[in-house]
């Protein structure tokens, strides 16, 4: 009998130290408040997996840093051709690259073979890419956008 007497003022301790605490749950700085989470942009969902496909296909050449190795393979971070050329870059992505271009004054001409990415998967790094780093860019590149870049 004392036993479920201890039991039952245990229980009813716990559940006051519980209540007690759960307005501090939003009003103290100690605690971290669980909120529900945010709902992302298609623009969002995209450069997440253009993250994914950077890190499989392009990383190796172009780097975590996304500034290339300064020799071979031209920077993506801080390009002037990349924001200036925005159809050739996704022409390059899509096909491929080879011949001699120019990124931030400096003179480029090795090869970067087409990669097999869908539409999709290119609209996705070229988004990634271009909102990484200190690359921003509001227009999102859409699958119709790469669909209508020809060979």
């Amino acid at each position: 009998m004392i036993t479920k007497i201890n039991m039952g003022l245990s229980l009813l301790f716990l559940g006051a130290l519980y209540f007690s605490n759960a307005t501090a749950l939003t009003s103290n700085s100690n605690y971290i408040a669980i909120t529900e989470p945010q709902q992302q942009t298609p623009l969002q969902k995209s450069i997440a997996r253009g993250k994914d496909i950077y890190t499989d296909f392009c990383i190796q050449c172009h780097m975590a840093t996304g500034k290339g190795n300064g020799t071979t393979f031209p920077p993506l971070d801080g390009s002037d051709w990349l924001k200036n050329k925005r159809t050739q870059s996704i022409h390059a992505v899509k096909y491929g690259q080879k011949g001699e271009i120019t990124v931030n004054a400096k003179k480029y001409n090795g090869i970067m073979p087409p990669a097999g990415l869908s539409d999709e998967e290119v609209a996705d790094v070229m988004n990634y890419i271009m909102n990484s780093w200190s690359n921003k860019t509001k227009k999102m590149v859409t699958i119709k956008e790469v669909t209508s870049v020809k060979p």
